[in-house]
């Protein structure tokens, strides 16, 4: 329903408007990453893919589209893992996901993928500058995608891209209640927020936006970068 530019913060703005809502100051606007993409043209047509020797080689093998295999592999800076018919890999923004977050559901069409944003900070920023003028007031937005977890079943949405708040709550040199100094809690409040919004964008449900009020933010310019670990720092590489 979403096509090729698009304009979502225009979108977003009429929908409020019909809800008789209006965005207030401290606001958060969740948004999907699929009406993201698909604004952006992030949309492949899987006939116009020439697979490679390695994407018909593992495609053969676990019996998968080799035109959505190679797709995943134009998508990625590094494998992760390429076995049992699973595909993990790195995207370029940093993104450790299963294949490269390339999705055919909900593209409303046959042999269409639909890619993840290019940068998903600036279609954040667009976003929110899109809503300000047309409403002349400052809201976070945050862009989310489901994701799996290492070690961990069942999937939830995260935050791929933000503009306006901090994507990290650092509670570290805060005390708990016994007055014991926390050292290494840093909270990931633009995941949490992203999977609280997933619980009412269900996957037909054709809601891709959730207003979030009410929480009590860190305005910022900051990247949904800073939730990926340092390789240095990562236990699981």
């Amino acid at each position: 329903m979403i096509k090729r530019g698009d304009d979502l913060a225009r979108l977003l703005a009429e929908a409020l408007r019909s809800l008789g809502l209006q965005l207030q100051e401290g606001d958060i606007v969740a948004v999907c990453q699929k009406i993201v993409s698909k604004a952006e043209g992030r949309i492949v047509s899987l006939k116009e893919i020439d697979p490679s020797p390695l994407a018909r080689q593992f495609a053969a093998r676990w019996d998968k589209d080799e035109r959505e295999v190679e797709l995943v592999l134009r998508q990625t800076s590094r494998i992760v893992r390429m076995d049992n018919a699973m595909l993990i890999v790195e995207t370029g923004p940093g993104w450790v996901c299963a294949n490269a977050g390339v999705d055919q559901s909900n593209s409303l069409g046959d042999d269409l993928a639909i890619l993840l944003p290019e940068d998903a900070d600036a279609s954040a920023a667009r976003i929110r500058a899109g809503l300000k003028s047309i409403t002349g007031v400052e809201v976070a937005v945050l862009v989310t995608d489901t994701f799996g977890r290492p070690w961990r079943e069942g999937l939830t949405e995260v935050c791929i891209g933000i503009a306006g708040m901090e994507p990290l709550l650092d509670m570290r040199g805060t005390t708990d209640l016994g007055g014991r100094e926390l050292h290494h809690t840093v909270l990931a409040v633009a995941d949490e927020l992203a999977a609280a919004a997933g619980l009412l964008m269900p996957k037909a449900g054709a809601i891709p936006a959730v207003l979030i009020r009410g929480y009590q933010f860190k305005p910022a310019e900051a990247s949904a970068k800073a939730l990926i670990r340092p390789a240095a720092s990562d236990l699981f590489r």
